[in-house]
């Protein structure tokens, strides 16, 4: 049975070639049961469901490849219910793949018919979108694109089986032009693509059907919700301050302190025993609304023996900053750089490699532009493919990476990444990064590992309102 993939503790995410290969591998060994009819079959129970009675038809669109067999299979399931089931496909039977040229003929055998064209002045209570799944590499255009914009027209709930025409699975980019569905059915395993970049806004609500088909590993997980080792143990009653770690912050150039304190006033809702910031504008030595915040001289906070370090918010790019860089560089207690810190790197070949070569835990937490700067390309290729640029990263600095966006990717220099489910446009301000660098660091502070903690970081950061 489907299953809401926010229900699912840590689903592991495939991309297209693992399903490819889960496929061929429940073929070879199960040739007698068929993973089409299965889908299929699920599709139209999920399908009858969300097909209100209002005597309209469900329109079912079947493409040229096995996403297309799927709806084939759903069409003749949701008929054999006694809905009423107008199909449309342009796809030609001789070149359909065997499978789906047998849900076709076992549709025209049940009585079933196919439009050429997409049917036009109809209502329809339900569309299924099953053109294009896991496997499409091309861009749509012509008629292709026509039909997937006149179903996003349609006035009735679009369900989309496996992933949405024209969303590239692996990626979350659009191909041309994208059906916007209201839920997607997936099958086998969650897809990356449907939680990152352009995913979210088209998926819809995500459903999880792994047609009684056993997984192999997965290279990433769906960040759903938080495991046992995102939490904290309990604080004991007999407990003070020094027992919760002493988090210091490196930031606050002239006319850019709020970031540090925003991420110093986060580090201290989140639990961290001390927190002291350094800020460069000799100015400010108190904040007025956290006066439990500590302050000292950037030179010396990054030279003290703190728990942890975070370095990056409202920086700057001077001279004086990358030496304060180069000293944070080269502590042995865990680092966190962001913003500043990070276009520092990015422009100082020296001060990459030295933080590439740091024995203790780093962590990174770039938005698109500043991990396009970090790997010498333009955003639009590290948005191009979120995964990648985030593992590149990762192994890189052999760091843990969070790219932030739509779905933050969460990368760690094994290999292992997450996608991040919580969060959304309300994020989209500027002090939301300086909040995350300080969860994390009242995390890190407390004793999380350091995957963890900015998995649990990234996490809550998405919960807050």
């Amino acid at each position: 049975m489907p299953t809401p993939l926010a229900d699912l503790i840590s689903p592991p995410l495939y991309p297209a070639a693992a399903i490819r290969a889960m496929e061929q591998t429940w073929r070879a060994a199960h040739p007698d049961d068929a993973l089409m009819e299965k889908a299929g079959a699920a599709a139209a129970e999920y399908a009858a469901t969300l097909a209100h009675d209002t005597g309209a038809p469900v329109l079912v669109l079947a493409g040229p490849g096995n996403n297309g067999g799927d709806a084939f299979v759903a069409a003749r399931r949701l008929a054999a219910r006694g809905l009423r089931v107008v199909v449309a496909s342009r796809a030609d039977p001789a070149r359909l793949p065997p499978d789906a040229a047998h849900a076709r003929a076992a549709w025209i055998a049940a009585g079933g018919r196919c439009l050429s064209a997409f049917p036009a002045s109809q209502n329809f209570c339900l569309l299924i979108d099953g053109l294009f799944g896991a496997g499409l590499a091309r861009e749509v255009t012509g008629i292709d694109a026509q039909w997937i914009a006149q179903a996003n027209a349609l006035a009735c709930p679009r369900l989309a089986l496996d992933v949405p025409s024209g969303l590239d699975a692996d990626t979350g980019q659009i191909r041309g032009i994208a059906m916007r569905a209201d839920v997607t059915l997936t099958f086998l395993g969650a897809k990356p693509g449907l939680l990152t970049a352009d995913g979210p806004d088209y998926a819809g609500a995500v459903f999880v059907d792994t047609l009684g088909v056993v997984a192999s590993d997965a290279p990433g997980f769906a960040l759903t919700r938080l495991e046992p080792r995102h939490h904290l143990p309990p604080r004991p009653r007999n407990s003070h301050k020094g027992l919760f770690g002493h988090a210091g912050v490196v930031g606050g150039a002239p006319g850019m302190v709020g970031a540090a304190l925003i991420a110093g006033r986060a580090a201290l809702a989140h639990g961290a025993g001390l927190v002291t910031l350094g800020v460069l504008d000799t100015r400010v030595a108190v904040d007025t609304g956290e006066p439990r915040l500590m302050f000292a001289t950037p030179e010396s906070l990054v030279g003290q023996a703190l728990t942890m370090l975070a370095i990056g918010p409202g920086l700057g790019q001077t001279a004086t900053a990358r030496a304060l860089l180069a000293v944070a560089l080269a502590t042995p207690c865990t680092l966190v750089l962001d913003a500043d810190a990070l276009n520092l790197l990015a422009g100082d070949a020296a001060l990459a490699e030295v933080a590439a070569q740091r024995t203790g835990p780093t962590l990174l937490t770039p938005h698109p532009g500043e991990a396009a700067r970090l790997l010498g390309c333009d955003t639009a290729a590290v948005q191009a493919d979120r995964i990648a640029a985030a593992t590149v990263l990762s192994t890189r600095f052999g760091a843990h990476v969070a790219l932030k966006g739509a779905g933050t990717v969460i990368a760690h220099p094994r290999g292992r990444y997450a996608i991040n489910t919580t969060g959304g446009p309300n994020l989209a301000q500027a002090g939301s990064g300086d909040r995350l660098t300080g969860i994390a660091a009242a995390l890190l502070a407390q004793g999380m590992a350091a995957g963890d903690a900015l998995e649990a970081a990234v996490w809550r950061h998405g919960c807050e309102p």
